[in-house]
């Protein structure tokens, strides 16, 4: 099922260039043995995170920072099924760059290379003093362009 976000499956599949690993934790599943639904989300923190940093828009994480990157929004659809031990890739891409804002698309594949997950969600650039949005640079948002 192609969802709202993505337009031609196997294109967005081709855009994607970075991706983290994750392996199925014992505490990732449920009663049932399967991947629990809130799970993905830390997930993609962490895939975002990576990204972020292997891109340079964010290359440490510290308290000092002015702007920071927060989640606006995210949403998640499962797939295929996700057991526990089962090795994951988190691929990240930017599908869109606003002004303050970037809209990042998410893919998970197991080990057969089958796509279990997909999701997409807004990150906004905040001035942490104000907690108003702050513009990404030209630098940055051709970054994201790019990546």
């Amino acid at each position: 099922m192609i969802k709202n976000y993505i337009e031609d499956l196997k294109q967005w599949e081709k855009e994607f260039k970075f991706y983290t690993e994750e392996m199925v934790r014992f505490s990732d599943v449920d009663m049932f043995g399967h991947l629990n639904n809130t799970v993905p989300f830390s997930y993609f923190e962490h895939a975002r995170i990576e990204y972020l940093k292997s891109i340079g828009i964010k290359k440490e994480w510290s308290e000092g920072e002015a702007f920071i990157p927060v989640a606006a929004d995210i949403q998640c659809d499962y797939l295929k099924q996700v057991y526990y031990e089962e090795k994951l890739r988190v691929y990240v891409k930017a599908a869109h760059v606003g002004n303050s804002s970037v809209d990042l698309h998410y893919m998970v594949k197991n080990e057969q290379d089958e796509i279990v997950l997909t999701a997409r969600g807004t990150l906004v650039q905040i001035n942490k003093e104000t907690g108003k949005s702050h513009p990404w640079t030209e630098e940055e948002k051709a970054i994201f362009n790019e990546n």
